[in-house]
């Protein structure tokens, strides 16, 4: 066996083993699998968008490789800015969210995967972004979660005319149709002969540049310039004997899943029953409690939960936060490389890169970038994210993980890891397990528990919501497992999840 990767569509994840079949390792997996997805998963990531890859080489510590966006130098008068809403109709609610022009920051996603390349691959970047370019030139039949995606945000993808004539009506929300994407096939051709140049420092930049100066947006080309990846030190916890390594500061994810571990850690959840009243009564409170930590710094109990708290606030002081939709790749070759791959482009802003179908992302309409009102986010700073790509180890085993799911994904990781190291679960039923979630005062809770439990829950916490189905809402923790003898894993269905191995 040479590999595993497991990610949210079918596509997605035949990239990375085509690399695996050519001798590649785990990052090259990865690596096609993030350029694959800006393929098959438009609406949930991008060339224009910005992501985190948490690397583990079998030889050397863990690295985490920020290149998510950053906010532009200067901002254009609100007056200036192309920016306004659009409704969103997820059917049982509307939501509503921002795009434009002036929604857009620097994108990083294609800086880091040239960046990932260089450090961390063994093939050529022409090989891995082959199957990205033949998925955008011959087309992929649109699938019936991107055509589900597809009709709740139609209103952004037809916002343009350049985009409305490439999400047209034939393939928008249609499943089964065939989706092609030819100048995207061109724009990745160049890519891989002259790596992430073109769009830093060349005529993708200087193109993406006037656009935004022509059709109000903020960035201008020393934006792209300026741009760097950052390498951090992953954030590390403890649990049960397994070493945990997650994204650290300016990104708060990780480290309210470490406050989750620590609270956690004290409780015997093996002895218990999954599902069972002592279980989800002592997660729905940890979850309760991580909220608190989140918003209010409170619940200062012990040494150990201060230290997590002061460094949930020094991760988000002056780091706007960006919660949007997310899509997750993980991978793990027979050496033990491993790569954990979160990636977003909010829900894009409506505009594409003039003739090179990259949709931009619209991450400066994040309601949480702008606490002030819109059009007031700080300058020229890495935005902070929810997204926690996640790896643990016990000297037996290796997992990566991680989520989709905005505040639902680190709630997501933190169950499917119980699953695992606390009641023995193989990593196909610690996915499938049913999840609850608490944010903002409200508790939901997926089908597959006991009426016993459920009713237990609806009594300590009352306002609740019990879904009738499993749904993408509780994350989508696409995860591998290698134990030096074999692979083992599971795409999540809730977000169109595979798993394969070769």
């Amino acid at each position: 066996m040479k590999g595993a990767v497991a990610a949210g569509h079918p596509k997605t994840a035949e990239a990375a083993v085509r690399m695996y079949a050519l001798g590649g390792n785990a990052f090259d997996a990865a690596l096609a699998a993030l350029a694959a997805a800006c393929v098959v998963e438009p609406v949930l990531t991008s060339l224009g968008g910005g992501g985190f890859l948490l690397a583990r080489p079998v030889d050397r510590d863990a690295t985490l490789y920020d290149f998510f966006v950053q906010t532009p130098h200067q901002r254009r008068p609100k007056a200036e800015a192309e920016f306004y809403p659009v409704i969103a109709d997820f059917g049982t609610a509307q939501q509503e969210f921002h795009i434009g022009s002036g929604a857009i920051a620097t994108p990083g996603t294609l800086r880091g995967l040239t960046i990932c390349q260089r450090q961390l691959g063994s093939l050529p970047l022409s090989e891995i972004l082959a199957p990205a370019i033949e998925y955008a030139r011959d087309g992929v039949p649109i699938n019936a979660l991107q055509a589900s995606i597809f009709k709740i945000v139609g209103p952004i993808y037809r916002a343009t005319p350049a985009a409305a004539a490439l999400y047209d009506g034939a393939t928008l929300g249609i499943a089964g149709e065939r989706f092609r994407q030819p100048e995207l096939a061109d724009t990745l051709t160049w890519i891989a002969a002259e790596g992430d140049a073109p769009f830093y420092h060349g005529e993708l930049a200087q193109r993406l540049a006037t656009h935004c100066a022509e059709q109000g947006g903020h960035l201008g080309i020393d934006d792209l310039r300026q741009y760097r990846h950052i390498e951090r030190q992953p954030l590390h916890h403890r649990y049960r004997g397994w070493r945990v390594a997650t994204n650290p500061a300016p990104s708060s994810g990780g480290v309210l899943m470490g406050f989750a571990l620590a609270a956690l850690d004290g409780q015997d959840l093996g002895a218990t029953t999954f599902g069972g009243t002592h279980h989800l009564k002592a997660l729905a409170a940890v979850m309760a409690q991580t909220n608190l930590a989140r918003h209010d710094g409170l619940l200062r109990r012990s040494e150990q939960h201060r230290e997590l708290m002061a460094r949930h606030l020094a991760s988000i002081a002056g780091h706007p936060v960006n919660n949007r939709g997310t899509t997750h790749i993980s991978t793990i070759d027979k050496t033990g490389n491993c790569a954990s791959l979160t990636l977003s482009n909010g829900e894009g802003s409506g505009q594409l890169l003039p003739g090179t179908g990259i949709m931009l992302n619209n991450m400066l309409g994040e309601e949480d970038l702008n606490t002030e009102g819109f059009n007031r986010w700080p300058c020229d700073v890495r935005v902070s994210s929810m997204m926690a790509p996640t790896l643990a180890d016990n000297d037996q085993r290796l997992i990566a993980i991680g989520s989709g799911g905005s505040n639902r994904l680190r709630t997501a990781i933190l169950q499917t890891l119980c699953n695992v190291i606390d009641f023995g679960m193989s990593p196909e039923a610690a996915v499938a397990a049913p999840r609850i979630h608490y944010e903002r005062g409200q508790l939901d809770i997926e089908p597959g528990f006991s009426a016993a439990s459920v009713q237990t829950l609806a009594t300590d916490y009352p306002n609740h919501r019990v879904w009738t189905s499993p749904n993408l809402f509780f994350g989508g923790t696409h995860t591998v497992c290698w134990d030096g003898r074999a692979f083992s894993g599971a795409g999540d269905a809730r977000r169109g999840g595979v798993f394969r191995c070769t």
